[in-house]
């Protein structure tokens, strides 16, 4: 099995159907996918085209999500109501009616005002023509008004719901406690080296090809651990679930920790030179299977599925980390961590065997499974970033290019009698963290003697004119596998929302499927040679492996550490928080079905 990220949406030839009672019918696509599925992936679409905010994507996705699924409750009588009960006659066909006038409505409010918002509204009017439907109908009475009123109610009832939508989902009252970070000088103005810090970019473009004005970073929804969730309770100081605060250089205790941690980050990046990488399996048999906030797994004896053992999967640690890196960052046009899980439940879908059943064994349709998908996964997104983002806000803490750069300027910690000591500078450790002296000076590349020297990534290849992905470089200037205009996401590190987000998605896949591991005990994703876009690379095709979907989201907060945005305790809390999250949508959901 093959994974999409970034597919676009394209219909296939519609059939008509016709209705006795003069009511205009949604026309099905031959591809066999379900109404709630084409609106799915144009939504998809439209996240691609807009601003890579996981905030307010995930709240669009739960809504919409919610909007089809009363429309289809008000006319088949399945299940109860989320947010607007409507008692109608059974009659599917007024159900699809109702609830594609339902996602175009709230759709169209939406995105109306957000980057590539009028192609998104072209497409949003594309597909309700291509259902054989016209907005027009919604002026009337029947289904089509009926599917308006439901997306009406849900964008009046949650326009106060914490998201500041109605300010452009701008929240003006935080102030970060440092200066900017500028990326491209050497020299760190930190005040508060625990406390997030903007950066300050020659040129910067978002995750979604979006090119900006101002390259100075602004925080992305500090305000939306105070959003209205799905099924968490509502928290009044904007901190729903409280993982404890994360490891910081002020208390003493916690010293060892993150400097473990950010060593960790020097050390993953290091070995993504692909000269240097030497083989490593990554096969189910081999990786995954870790207790929950660990990485302690050793793999699976055999695919449950098959009976048979994993077969082994031997590439070089260079290429499958960069690919790793790239593959869960999510850009570019990329449809944000809550998008990438539905980009995977829709591919699990279409692999699972017909009939489709639920986890108890009743048998569905393919529109019925994916009301259901939709609304449990996308609640379970929407309450992830509520819960991360609140967790963000609080601990405001600091991203490992900050605290690097930081502590490379103030010195080395580990020795007191030799040069550059400072008891908060790097701890040195051989081959990764060096102290530059007169003798070092040609092995680390001519740095002055004094410097603490950083093995690390040099940068795309069209950034300098060495021959080294990985070299010694001043620590000062260290920077994560990351496009250089990117750098590092616009907001805190902990919690990792890519964490939260997967492992949420994680739990509601194996919910409802009835099964922890992927359809036939294996999915995978394909990066061809040469694909890769921070660097030049991989070498040769790298497939992806992951025997549960839990393996698939532990490998996606991994993939941070890799990509050198995240430390391990912003991946593994939210790792935690994840499957909390995950665990109450899931229930909340059931309760509707």
């Amino acid at each position: 099995m093959r994974w999409r990220v970034g597919a676009t949406v394209v219909f296939a030839a519609l059939v008509a159907s016709a209705c006795g009672d003069g009511v205009r019918a949604v026309c099905a696509p031959e591809d066999g996918r379900s109404v709630a599925r084409v609106w799915n992936e144009v939504l998809l679409e439209a996240v691609r085209a807009d601003t890579p905010a996981p905030t307010v994507h995930a709240r669009n996705l739960f809504h919409t999500s919610a909007a089809m699924w009363d429309a289809s409750v008000a006319y088949t009588g399945e299940g109860r109501a989320v947010f607007v009960e409507l008692d109608r006659s059974t009659d599917p066909d007024a159900a699809l009616v109702a609830m594609s006038h339902a996602a175009h409505e709230l759709l169209s409010a939406r995105y109306r005002n957000s980057v590539g918002g009028a192609q998104s509204l072209e497409a949003f009017d594309r597909t309700l023509a291509a259902l054989c439907l016209d907005a027009a109908d919604a002026d009337g009475d029947g289904p089509a008004a009926d599917g308006r009123l439901i997306a009406t109610e849900i964008l009046d009832s949650f326009i106060d719901d914490g998201s500041l939508e109605l300010d452009g989902y701008l929240d003006l009252a935080y102030f970060p406690s440092n200066e900017p970070l500028r990326v491209a000088e050497v020299g760190v103005p930190v005040e508060a080296p625990d406390s997030w810090q903007p950066l300050q970019l020659n040129e910067s473009i978002t995750q979604n090809d979006q090119s900006q004005l101002v390259g100075l970073q602004s925080y992305i929804g500090p305000h939306w651990g105070s959003v209205e969730p799905f099924a968490m309770e509502r928290a009044a100081d904007g901190l729903p679930i409280d993982p404890g605060p994360p490891p910081r250089l002020d208390r003493a205790e916690d010293r060892a920790t993150i400097d473990a941690e950010l060593i960790e980050v020097i050390e993953l990046q290091s070995g993504l030179d692909e000269r240097l990488g030497a083989p490593i399996d990554i096969s189910p048999g081999a990786r995954g299977n870790s207790t929950l906030g660990t990485d302690d797994g050793t793999g699976h004896t055999v695919n449950p599925i098959t009976g048979d053992p994993y077969e082994p999967a031997m590439v070089s640690s260079a290429d499958y980390g960069r690919v790793v890196a790239e593959y869960w960052a999510d850009g570019p046009r990329s449809e944000t961590p809550p998008g990438h899980w539905n980009v995977l439940a829709n591919e699990v879908s279409d692999a699972l065997p017909t009939p489709l059943q639920s986890s108890d064994g009743v048998e569905l349709t393919r529109l019925q499974w994916d009301l259901r998908l939709y609304l449990a996964l996308n609640g379970a997104m929407h309450d992830a970033a509520i819960a991360a983002w609140g967790a963000k806000r609080s601990y405001d803490s600091a991203r490992p290019i900050s605290l690097i750069r930081h502590r490379a300027a103030l010195g080395q910690s580990s020795d007191p009698d030799a040069a550059s000591f400072h008891p908060d500078g790097l701890p040195l450790v051989d081959g990764l963290v060096e102290l530059v002296t007169d003798e070092t000076g040609d092995r680390h590349d001519g740095l002055s003697a004094g410097t603490i020297a950083v093995l690390g990534w040099a940068g795309h290849p069209t950034l300098h004119d060495s021959a080294d992905d990985v070299r010694w470089i001043d620590g000062r200037t260290w920077v994560p596998y990351q496009l250089d205009t990117f750098v590092t996401p616009s907001f805190p590190g902990y919690v990792s929302g890519h964490s939260t987000f997967s492992r949420a998605g994680a739990v509601v896949l194996e919910g409802l499927t009835g099964s922890a591991f992927f359809p036939d005990g294996l999915g995978t994703f394909t990066a061809p040679a040469g694909s890769l876009r921070f660097d030049e690379g991989p070498t040769t095709d790298i497939v992806l492996q992951w025997g549960t979907y839990a393996d698939a989201a532990d490998e996606a907060g991994r993939s941070r550490l890799y990509g050198g945005i995240h430390i391990a305790a912003d991946d593994h809390e939210g790792r935690r928080i994840g499957q909390r999250v995950g665990e109450d949508a899931l229930a909340l959901a059931r309760s509707y079905f």
